[in-house]
């Protein structure tokens, strides 16, 4: 099982199915179940990242182009190299965390997560990203669509601090579909489409 944290969650000791006896378990939950409800309807870009493969470390950028269907120029991604790449997959174009979310990781978990260690194209402020799955928004003006979220992973898990994955767990951030081909830079506005 991938996601949100792997493994088991609960095993009910003794509990027995017909004439077999349950090894194992999930809870499956909405994913925004435990998230507090917060009103940040209007953020900006703080960071950009793109990472040429997925073994290699981020490179900080001023501006980028997105593509529309591919991703942003010159990462993985658009590059067809990403770990989880598959063709026709939707959310897989660009990755979204809130810059809130790594520091709660610090303040909460006590994990100094250096913001491009989280492997996330897009850092943003001032802007609830859970709120925005299954939304149309735009960053700096070009349009995308906020297509699943960006639980972490095991993969996260083997290149970060042990807890990095419980400590992101539901504000891992959003994966989404670019739309429209553009540029955007650091300090662009992110509005959801409804508030324009």
């Amino acid at each position: 099982m991938a996601g949100t944290p792997s493994g088991v969650a609960w095993v009910p000791e003794g509990v027995t199915c017909g004439s077999g006896v349950v090894i194992e378990g999930w809870v499956i939950a909405p994913p925004a179940l435990a998230l507090p409800m917060r009103d940040k309807t209007q953020g900006t870009i703080e960071a950009i990242y793109r990472f040429k493969d997925s073994g290699m470390s981020g490179e900080p950028l001023q501006s980028a182009c997105l593509l529309a269907g591919v991703g942003i120029e010159g990462d993985r991604y658009a590059l067809g190299k990403g770990h989880f790449q598959s063709e026709g997959r939707w959310g897989q174009a660009l990755t979204l965390i809130e810059a809130e979310a790594i520091e709660t990781l610090a303040s909460n978990h006590g994990i100094e997560l250096p913001p491009v260690d989280a492997r996330r194209n897009i850092v943003t402020r001032n802007i609830d990203l859970n709120a925005l799955m299954g939304k149309r928004f735009r960053i700096g003006g070009i349009l995308c669509q906020g297509s699943r979220l960006a639980e972490p992973c095991a993969w996260l898990q083997k290149t970060t601090p042990s807890g990095t994955l419980r400590g992101l767990v539901h504000r891992g951030g959003l994966r989404a579909d670019i739309l429209e081909d553009g540029k955007i830079e650091q300090g662009d506005p992110i509005v959801p489409e409804t508030n324009l």
